[in-house]
């Protein structure tokens, strides 16, 4: 059977539309932008106030826009990311095995990699919608100010790269288990875990403290952060992702066969 972009965005978009039928998505999204607005504010304020001194006392013109805003807001923002996607991604595959309507989906005309693409694009679609309701705050700071627009657009891109491989990891713990509040803690304990590992590379030495830096997700989105769109992160994240999604269809495929 030939793989189907068709029926792969058709169960995207049911689960996608899923998400507005309970008040997961209501909570998420609202949750998401009060922090993410008053971190704008605050970052915003204090931004204002910290050129103001530096003015007053002539030490030039302080920090830019990148760096007093743009990278803080999106560094807080890649946190909070690492706390909600549990939340999108545990209902994925651990409610349809609750309600055993797994088994029933996977009897269905498609491919088992039709059916795992749908469900993480659905809940990438998610994210995608909570990160272009904060282009609001872009646009801020190009009205009234210079920002970097490069660093803006690869924050974004880095963000939803990040968040994507948190995604991937939510996927496939919700295929491991009904339970969604198991698969939402181990999807956030992975999550925070490839975020820290390369704490351990200062006292590891130098050939693992390479290897720790490399697994490290929030490692590879500083260059992001700078404005500067590497190919080795890109290629990272989306090889995470591709790996993450592996493992799932490595997992239902078992279950298949139980």
């Amino acid at each position: 059977m030939k793989f189907s972009f068709k029926k792969m965005w058709a169960v995207a978009f049911r689960d996608f539309r899923s998400y507005f039928t309970s008040p997961i998505a209501y909570i998420v999204i609202a949750g998401f932008l009060v922090i993410m607005g008053w971190m704008f504010f605050f970052n915003l304020q204090h931004f204002v106030a910290q050129n103001i001194q530096y003015k007053q006392f002539g030490m030039g013109k302080g920090a830019s826009l990148t760096e007093g805003i743009i990278r803080p807001l999106y560094g807080n923002m890649n946190v909070i990311f690492l706390f909600l996607v549990p939340f999108i991604t545990m209902r994925l595959f651990a409610e349809e095995r609750k309600l055993q309507t797994l088994q029933l989906l996977m009897t269905s005309p498609m491919r088992l990699s039709e059916i795992i693409l749908g469900k993480f694009l659905s809940a990438l679609l998610l994210v995608f919608t909570m990160l272009a309701l904060t282009s609001f705050y872009p646009i801020v700071l190009i009205l009234f100010g210079n920002p970097d627009a490069g660093a803006m657009l690869s924050s974004n891109l880095g963000t939803l790269l990040l968040t994507s491989c948190y995604v991937a990891t939510g996927v496939l713990f919700s295929a491991m288990t009904e339970n969604q509040i198991v698969a939402g803690a181990l999807t956030f304990a992975a999550g925070l875990f490839f975020w820290l590992i390369n704490w351990a590379s200062q006292s590891a030495g130098p050939v693992w403290s390479d290897f720790l830096d490399y697994l490290s997700l929030i490692q590879h989105y500083n260059n992001f952060s700078q404005g500067i769109i590497d190919s080795t992160d890109v290629i990272f994240y989306l090889s995470f992702v591709g790996i993450g999604l592996f493992f799932t269809h490595r997992v239902l495929d078992s279950y298949r066969w139980r």
